[in-house]
């Protein structure tokens, strides 16, 4: 297994365009770490320089404390499963999964014993014979994870294998990486674009954009106490609600409504006093209650709850919110219905950092 240090990393290219800036980040032995972020955040850019397929500019990466910051990508001991699958369509699954040992010139009998071993762990031992062009999306997707099992690697690299699949084999294929990291107990390091992958396989979560980590946590610290705007609107779905508000004696003033403020609120937000500050609140932090109105837009009715969208204030002048009430609700357009918000967010406006509660902080 493996612990991975990346310490200053950045990348710059040729064209003086700098792709990734000081990314630090300590991985210990077994750990799933999923770097997520929108496409051009640099997250893939990261995943491919600790691969070994793009050069380091600037930094240091250690693995399991020595220093490979400039070694060939094949001395590294690791391996990648890639979107694509790069699968060789003329060779059979079994040649596929044997293909670098074979390269290794490792005994035959080895390499049998492992590929039988990987083939049983992702259910593809019925699938052997077969050519790629014959199996699913899915079944490819396994296949390439079982090519990398059979090395044994020190570190497994994903960059977006996911993302070729339909949203149902997605889930599958999604569960189906999580048992296989309980079961190899692997250290994992991880790319997506897409939150809900983050969120459900990862111990800890690398938000990026523009290059710039922006957060590094476990998925619930970085839902439950976001560090930024950008995390706060990035990561859960529906995204959460903003809403730019004064902060006034007591209350939360915004054109629309007054708010009272907790004590906690108001000592947090104390030297804020007459200043504007970004008030945010995630769809599934609302509830029908006396806060202020929204005028409705539409439903979504997803069963036990539905997504009402609207504007806020009576008058549907107001910012564009959704909120996701409990049960299923029948509001028609233009219905006014009152809100209560059951959690708040707040950010600076100016350096778009959150501001913390006491118990937060």
């Amino acid at each position: 297994m493996a612990e991975l240090s990346l310490q200053h990393l950045e990348k710059v290219y040729d064209n003086n365009v700098q792709a990734v800036y000081d990314f630090n980040l300590d991985v210990k032995d077994g750990e799933l770490i999923v770097l997520v972020g929108p496409s051009g955040c640099g997250k893939s850019t990261t995943l491919r320089m600790v691969a070994g397929l793009e050069d380091i500019t600037r930094g240091k990466m250690l693995l399991n404390g020595k220093d490979v910051t400039n070694a060939p990508a094949k001395d590294r001991d690791i391996a990648m499963v890639f979107q694509n699958y790069a699968l060789y369509g003329h060779m059979t699954i079994y040649e596929n999964m044997a293909f670098s040992l074979t390269l290794r010139k490792e005994d035959p009998n080895v390499i049998h014993k492992k590929v039988l071993a990987a083939a049983e762990v992702l259910g593809l031992t019925e699938q052997l014979n077969k050519k790629p062009s014959q199996l699913s999306g899915g079944q490819r997707q396994r296949v390439a994870m079982g090519r990398s099992i059979v090395r044994n690697p020190q570190l497994f690299l994903f960059d977006e294998p996911l993302s070729n699949l339909d949203a149902k084999l997605r889930s599958a294929t999604r569960r189906e990486i999580l048992l296989l990291h309980k079961r190899l107990n692997a250290t994992m390091l991880y790319v997506t674009h897409d939150q809900t992958e983050a969120l459900t396989l990862a111990d800890r979560i690398v938000c990026m954009s523009m290059g710039h980590v922006q957060q590094i946590g476990t998925p619930l610290e970085l839902y439950d106490s976001p560090a930024n705007l950008f995390v706060a609107s990035f990561i859960g779905l529906p995204p959460m609600n903003f809403v730019d508000v004064k902060v006034e004696g007591a209350n939360l003033v915004a054109k629309h409504f007054a708010i009272p403020m907790s004590p906690a609120e108001k000592n947090a937000l104390a030297s804020y006093q007459g200043k504007e500050i970004v008030l945010g609140f995630r769809p599934e932090n609302t509830s029908v209650g006396n806060h202020f109105q929204m005028k409705v837009l539409s439903n979504e009715n997803l069963g036990m709850n539905t997504l009402v969208h609207g504007h806020i204030g009576a008058d549907g002048k107001g910012e564009r919110i959704t909120c996701k009430l409990n049960g299923w609700c029948n509001y028609k357009a233009d219905d006014v219905v009152s809100i209560s918000l059951t959690r708040k967010h707040f950010f600076d406006k100016e350096t778009t950092n959150a501001i913390r509660m006491e118990e937060e902080a």
